[in-house]
């Protein structure tokens, strides 16, 4: 039963979660072909080059066809949190005035999530913003939104940890989804007047009865786990554990490393937009 709490709570905290950015229509724009494509990002820090990963199609033709049309020229990194990642991708940001806040635009579409348990939140690795909680519960990327991990080293243990607290979140999301069927929308309430009541007597009555009727789904959904040289990698390069699985990842820096620290060493606002402007002067794309 206490566990069948815990993935209960995991449920109602996940309908709170901030978004990064937000979505609209979908994509159509057709594919590209490319083979192993290399993004020059030339800044007012320096030059970061970064290769995006052909196992995710969707988000590297994406990201090659709005560079091929300057579409990220002049805007800023306008989040950064040092010892996490920097961001940018934002249209808004380009030329905006000092204190404006930034983070919603895109351009008017999303793209459908390519995650792959090979492709991890290292440090240097470049992934998509997206929007979230229930609002995006198939956890679709921004069309332009993006950061790159700085993170920090993590210890064996807190990624073991980690693995076991993202098998019971897949459980959870599984949970949600079913929760936001038209068919149990009165459930859904209940348990959130309960929750909010503190009533976990009749909360956790309810909750067992509606786990119960899933329970043969929920055996089925698989536990994740961290490689050996995943959990090396982590904890000699560093990085952000936490959000593997849950942000599609499509591409790592290969050169620009110390360009990336100095960017997230900025001093920045309360909104984490630096104080000072970081500029993306161009991104090119080698064929």
């Amino acid at each position: 039963m206490r566990r069948s709490y815990k993935l209960g709570l995991i449920v109602l905290a996940l309908l709170g979660i901030i978004a990064f950015t937000v979505p609209s229509k979908k994509n159509p724009d057709k594919k590209q072909k490319m083979e192993n494509p290399i993004v020059t990002f030339e800044t007012n820090y320096g030059v970061i080059k970064v290769k995006l990963y052909n196992e995710t199609p969707l988000h590297r033709d994406n990201f090659i066809k709005l560079a091929e049309e300057h579409y990220f020229d002049s805007l800023l990194f306008h989040r950064v949190i040092e010892n996490f990642m920097i961001q940018a991708g934002d249209p808004n940001s380009k030329g905006a005035a000092p204190g404006v806040m930034l983070g919603t635009g895109g351009p008017g579409y999303t793209i459908p999530a390519e995650f792959n348990p090979n492709l991890i939140h290292k440090k240097g690795a470049l992934a998509a913003a997206r929007l979230g909680g229930p609002q995006n519960p198939k956890k679709e990327s921004s069309g332009s939104q993006f950061y790159i991990v700085v993170g920090q080293k993590v210890p064996m243990e807190q990624l073991d940890a980690m693995a076991a607290q993202k098998s019971e979140q897949a459980k959870g999301e599984y949970i949600q989804t079913q929760l936001y069927n038209p068919e149990n929308k009165d459930v859904l309430n209940e348990l959130i007047t309960l929750q909010k009541a503190g009533d976990r007597e009749n909360f956790m009555i309810k909750w067992n009865a509606f786990e119960e009727k899933y329970a043969d789904s929920l055996k089925t959904i698989p536990t994740y786990n961290y490689t050996e040289n995943q959990k090396n990698i982590y904890q000699t390069l560093g990085g952000t554990p936490h959000l593997d699985m849950d942000y599609t990842v499509f591409g790592e820096v290969i050169d620009g490393l110390s360009v990336v620290d100095s960017i997230a060493a900025v001093k920045t606002d309360r909104a984490n937009r630096p104080l000072e402007d970081v500029i993306i002067i161009k991104v090119s794309v080698e064929k």
